[in-house]
């Protein structure tokens, strides 16, 4: 068992964690989660013994294997393979004992333990573990100075696995991984025999391999059991709880400091009053969830253009005059469509990205754009090379030379920007601020089209859907490039795959393609995009979206109105319980009127909710439909 005891950490006089504790079961596996900057990887470099912590301990049983993937990516003349082979020290020290030793005795030792690490099989678990994380055969023979940094990380992942430590530690081990090697690694996670902690902003993979959440927060962290929607459950139980016990420590509160300022002059009462004053005085305040109001997203909403936006004819794109890394494009994108574009990294996801924002050009067949045609292209470069020195406020001011002060705010505020937050400097902020600054910027002229590749390697799981509720309330076209399925399911109602040298029309489902990657079932024929057969096709599909638009516009409305609902009645039922404490409008009511009014909001509150889940069923059934 990893235990963590009173734990304190104190980086550049903050402190990260605060006499934090918690108890990891030997074999479980737990997913880290918490806000980004929350103090995750400090937690973890402490576990691994990098950072010492102020206070406090973290105990595990002595001959536990640590494994951890160091911050440099491995380089040199090595290959992927001879990389990962050489990730189990044990084998690699017996078996070139092996070759030296003279001792009959010692030897027979050296092949037992051989046999039991089982280190002859070891070159077929080391290849398969290369194919699962996106290595064929010839790439798993190239040195790794041949590959980019990305690449690289996928072999310092593929060693860490070979090498089966009793306690494994991943930090986010998906940011460099396309959708196919996503689930490979879910799937070999699940069966890992050690225990794993998992620092991870990928809510399927929350779900289907942890059972255990670890959640960091105001440096303090607590053990959830189950998966991440589980989590998020408790975590909704544990809020309404706690709000709760502050309204009725705020009302007692509210009477002790009533009778401590009425008595404390008397002197038949001041013994009392002095007795209460103690008690406000050890009164420890209920603190409530943390919520950040600065993790917004809204897009601004384009024109209204004519359909099409973009068609590609045959068209064929690539970087070297004569070799195109895709052709025969046959592709149609309108102005409300939402797109996702599958297939593995290299296939050319991003190649097709680039010539529908315009930055290649087709070396053959057509592209034709609407002239009229507003294009926003996001990447994770344009997180990396926001300029450190800069503000929000400098580089929006910049971006939008011309267009006054207020409308420069209101961009930035539209993703969380004002106040101190617009005029701090870039470097100071976290890796999911600067990303919501670069979609800021990217926004800015209200795109018609909205091309996002790989959204969400800097955001949490929060930040994560509050993206996927933004795009849905985005009146533009979307395409979409990501490994988390779980946005891609809830925002895209097309799927483009990328192979072989093309890109086609997927006619499954992302479960349907879930499934293929896994080899669970045969993949549907991809229909080709753009051709006459494909016209009725397409009209259905757009009546469809729009039809799915409105209900999901009804489940938002309905949702609103419970909300607001809920808080008046909230607002009653303290009135009611303590009159003096209610606001002016509700404390001037007697009971009888409260009590009447209270009655008809919850009629009011009961009919939003028969109507949400009118709604919340339509929708369903339409998606389903699709």
């Amino acid at each position: 068992m990893l235990t963590i005891n009173d734990i304190t950490v104190r980086l550049g006089g903050r402190t990260i964690l605060d006499r934090a504790s918690a108890s990891i079961p030997t074999g479980g596996k737990i997913g880290l989660i918490g806000r980004n900057g929350a103090g995750k990887s400090t937690l973890m470099k402490a576990i691994i013994g990098e950072i010492e912590p102020d206070d406090g301990a973290i105990d595990m049983p002595r001959r536990a294997r640590l494994g951890y993937i160091a911050q440099e990516a491995p380089a040199g003349t090595a290959t992927p393979f001879e990389t990962v082979l050489a990730a189990d020290k044990e084998r690699e020290q017996l078996l070139a004992e092996a070759e030296t030793c003279t001792d009959p005795d010692r030897l027979g030792d050296v092949h037992d333990r051989l046999l039991a690490i089982d280190a002859y099989s070891a070159p077929s678990r080391a290849a398969r573990i290369l194919i699962g994380l996106g290595f064929d055969e010839a790439m798993q023979a190239q040195p790794l100075d041949s590959f980019s940094g990305g690449w690289k990380m996928r072999v310092a992942l593929a060693a860490l696995l070979f090498s089966a430590p009793d306690l494994l530690l991943l930090d986010e081990p998906s940011n460099h991984l396309d959708l196919e090697a996503t689930l490979w690694l879910e799937n070999f996670l699940k069966s890992y025999p050690g225990t794993l902690i998992v620092i991870s902003h990928e809510r399927d993979l929350l779900n289907n391999v942890v059972d255990n959440i670890l959640h960091l927060q105001g440096g303090k962290i607590t053990l959830y059991p189950g998966g991440y929607d589980s989590f998020e459950r408790q975590r909704a139980e544990r809020a309404a709880q706690l709000a709760a016990a502050r309204a009725a420590q705020d009302a007692q509160r509210a009477k002790l400091q009533d009778y401590v300022a009425r008595n404390s002059a008397r002197a038949s009462t001041a013994k009392q009053a002095q007795s209460r004053a103690k008690m406000l005085a050890r009164m420890q305040p209920i603190t409530a969830l943390i919520e950040d109001p600065t993790m917004r997203f809204d897009f601004p909403s384009p024109d209204e253009l004519r359909p099409p936006l973009i068609t590609l004819d045959k068209a064929a794109v690539g970087y070297a005059p004569g070799a195109p890394v895709l052709q025969r494009l046959n592709l149609r994108i309108d102005p409300d469509d939402r797109i996702a574009l599958l297939g593995r990294n290299g296939n050319g996801k991003t190649t097709l990205a680039r010539l529908l924002a315009g930055q290649l050009e087709a070396m053959d067949g057509v592209m034709r754009l609407s002239g009229k045609t507003q294009i926003g292209y996001f990447t994770q470069y344009q997180v990396e090379e926001l300029a450190s020195a800069a503000t929000p406020l400098e580089l929006m001011t910049r971006a939008m030379e011309g267009k006054t002060p207020a409308a420069v705010r209101g961009q930035l505020g539209r993703f969380g920007f004002s106040g101190n937050t617009a005029t701090a400097q870039v470097g100071t902020l976290s890796g999911g601020e600067r990303a919501r600054l670069a979609l800021a910027l990217v926004t800015r002229d209200a795109p018609h089209l909205l091309i996002l590749d790989e959204p969400t390697n800097h955001l949490d799981v929060d930040a994560r859907e509050a993206l996927v509720q933004a795009l849905n309330a985005y009146d533009g076209a979307v395409i979409l490039i990501s490994h988390d399925r779980h946005m891609v399911e809830l925002t895209a109602d097309r799927l483009v795959l990328v192979d072989g040298g093309t890109a086609t029309e997927y006619a499954g489902s992302m479960e349907d393609y879930i499934d293929f990657i896994l080899g669970r079932n045969q993949p549907r024929e991809p229909q080709a995009n753009g051709g006459k057969d494909a016209k009725p096709q397409r009209k259905a599909g757009a009546q469809w979206r729009e039809d799915i638009r409105a209900l999901k516009k009804q489940v938002s409305e309905a949702e609103t109105r419970m909300g607001l609902l809920q808080k008046q009645l909230s607002a009653f039922d303290a009135a009611l319980i303590d009159p003096a404490s209610a606001p002016k409008d509700l404390a001037q009511l007697n009971m009888g009127e409260l009590s009447r009014r209270r009655a008809a909001v919850a009629d009011d509150l009961e009919d939003a909710e028969a109507a949400w889940l009118d709604a919340s069923e339509a929708l369903e059934v339409a998606q389903a439909g699709g």
